[in-house]
């Protein structure tokens, strides 16, 4: 399972504390930011993982994170 999210995260600090943060509680996935592109794109590869969840996290540490279909 393969999910894109557009988010508002700025620049690479703020990505990898985000990445260690998601890390913690989805250990089995692969996650990576592309910041340069214009949704500031978070992908999330793995078998079990909960899209609202993420939305979740980002947004309690203060970043719109939205699915794209």
């Amino acid at each position: 399972m393969i999910e894109i999210f557009k988010t508002n995260v700025e620049n690479e600090r703020q990505a990898k504390s985000l990445l260690v943060l998601l890390h913690q509680h989805f250990s089995s996935t692969e996650i990576n930011f592309d910041l340069d592109d214009c949704d500031r794109i978070l992908r999330v590869k793995g078998e079990k993982f909960c899209s609202l969840n993420i939305i979740k996290i980002l947004a309690d540490k203060g970043f719109e994170c939205q699915a794209l279909e």
